[in-house]
């Protein structure tokens, strides 16, 4: 039986006044069945009183009675249908708490119970009036941990001294001098804290994804450096190889031709020696048969021909020479270093448009400065005043040595600047730490954070321990300062001969730099003229 009211439709729950399902069904003496609001209300219409299925006639209304048994069956069917339209839980939803077997999705949680419910299983909650004095919620999951553990009661509370969530209870025990809040409230200034920190986490991600991008912008820049590098080298050295090779030639060829020379030479004589031989051998054979002639008067006649000996060389003056090669592989030598000095220029130039890209507007700080020295008002030049001014004490002034900074310092990446050294006989030049010794005795080398050409008349070195000499050069004008700050590298170039002079290599930088002049004295005024800080011309 119960089988097939399993398979029952709704049409077999249904009322035929209403069409719906039956609500306290009631039974009429022919046996049918009917809500009993429907048939009441279809009587109080009606003048006579009849079934609306099958019109059987009553003499009096009848009594109605409801239907025990349909109203049961009404009531399982109708739980059915709503278990069957109620959806089942999903994985990341709350699912009911009541349910057995297959578990129904919780519409309402209830904070009281700390039980989450489905349609079905929240109806009392609907009806019983004790249980509607309970507080329902959204679904919430593990309503466990919602209680405190102490107290057994709701955490309503926040706490804001120990940043944790507590019941009333707590307020009164162990948070009793604490300031509490009620959650929502809390709730409200952390979404707003949290709204800033979605916000800074999204700038975060937008600066490391630029990050990411100048770091692949930066491979790709010295993936094209590279190749362009590689380019060049090949070019340089291939001609270099071409010419190596041409020479070795040209050598050859000569050397040849010198000996070819000397065999030709030697091969005339011995031709015209063995020519004066057979001569010589034919008159021997002569001499010797009229030797033996007997007959006076055919040995007179034949002697007069003996007077006149075949012509010949005074061979003690003749002498064959080897060739000298003194000198021909020097002068080939000659020849192949002036090339390589040609192929040294261009790849210098190249060189210094190369880091002329890195130039950089630097502006001579007046703070920095020897109270000897005098600046331009743009921060330009520095020249020696000869005389001491007055200035305020300054602890990044330099107070003993002629020395002045930029206004500007570098930590990374490369850059590049140029000053005229023209009409000058003595100046420095550079760049120096941050931390560089201001005051006293300053030893200018890389160990104590200089790192500095210095000219005067009779040298030109970098200043190291040992400093390093370097040719001097009459003509220099204009001095190049380039400084790769990660590759730890300081060069320096003659701009107007686009001439490299000398380079600082695996030098360890761990501070700011900043671009360093010096002037030099006075020199009885032949060192007067200012050190300039000029704009890059490429078109040099």
């Amino acid at each position: 039986m119960a089988c097939a009211h399993a398979n029952w439709s709704e049409e077999n729950f249904s009322c035929s006044i209403c069409l719906d399902v039956f609500s306290s069904p009631v039974s009429t003496p022919c046996g049918h069945n009917f809500c009993r609001t429907c048939i009441t209300k279809y009587w109080d219409e009606q003048a006579k009183y009849k079934c609306p299925v099958c019109n059987e006639l009553f003499n009096t209304r009848p009594d109605l009675r409801v239907n025990t048994l349909l109203s049961e069956m009404v009531d399982r069917f109708g739980t059915s249908v709503r278990e069957k339209e109620q959806p089942c839980v999903e994985p990341a939803e709350v699912p009911c708490d009541f349910c057995t077997g297959t578990q129904l999705k919780a519409v309402k949680s209830c904070l009281v119970c700390l039980i989450s419910y489905c349609q079905t299983h929240l109806e009392p909650h609907q009806r019983v009036p004790g249980l509607k004095k309970h507080r329902l919620v959204e679904p919430m999951d593990c309503l466990d941990d919602r209680v405190c553990k102490i107290h057994t009661r709701l955490l309503e509370l926040f706490c804001k001294t120990e940043q944790v969530c507590v019941c009333q209870f707590c307020t009164e025990t162990d948070h009793k001098s604490h300031p509490v809040v009620p959650l929502k409230e809390e709730y409200e200034v952390k979404t707003a804290q949290l709204g800033k920190i979605e916000v800074e986490v999204k700038q975060m991600i937008q600066e490391r994804q630029k990050n990411i991008q100048e770091i692949k912008d930066t491979v790709k820049r010295s993936k094209a450096d590279a190749d362009r590098e590689i380019a060049d080298g090949v070019q340089v050295l291939t001609a270099l190889m071409r010419c190596i090779e041409k020479c070795q030639d040209d050598l050859n060829q000569m050397v040849k031709e010198r000996l070819k020379s000397t065999e030709k030479q030697a091969e005339d004589l011995i031709k015209e020696l063995e020519q004066e031989i057979e001569d010589l051998t034919n008159r021997s054979s002569e001499v010797k048969q009229l030797s033996h002639t007997k007959d006076h008067l055919h040995f007179l006649q034949a002697f007069r021909s003996l007077k006149n000996p075949p012509p010949t060389r005074d061979w003690t003056t003749v002498e064959v020479r080897p060739p000298s090669y003194v000198g021909t592989l020097r002068r080939s030598l000659d020849q192949l270093e002036e090339t390589l000095n040609m192929e040294m220029k261009k790849l210098h130039d190249a060189e210094l448009k190369r880091v002329q890209q890195y130039e950089v507007d630097v502006t001579l700080d007046h703070d920095t400065a020897c109270s000897s020295l005098i600046l331009s008002e743009d921060g330009k030049q520095v020249r020696y005043g000869r005389v001491r001014k007055k200035l305020p004490d300054n602890p990044k002034r330099f107070t003993n040595y002629l020395f002045v900074l930029t206004r500007q310092s570098f930590s990374s990446g490369r850059f590049y600047f140029e000053v005229q050294v023209k009409d000058k006989t003595e100046w420095f030049l550079g760049v120096a730490r941050e931390s560089v010794n201001r005051v006293g005795e300053i030893i200018e080398t890389p160990g104590n954070g200089l790192w500095i050409l210095d000219s005067n008349p009779n040298r030109l070195v970098f200043r190291d321990n040992p400093d390093v000499r370097l040719p001097l050069r009459a003509e220099l004008q204009k001095v190049g300062v380039f400084v790769d700050y990660d590759d730890g590298l300081v060069s320096f170039y003659d701009v107007e001969a686009r001439v490299h002079l000398y380079s600082a290599t695996g030098c360890t930088f761990s501070e700011p730099l900043y671009p360093f002049l010096s002037p030099g004295l006075y020199e009885g005024g032949t060192n007067s003229a200012p050190l300039i800080i000029s704009p890059v011309n490429q078109s040099d």
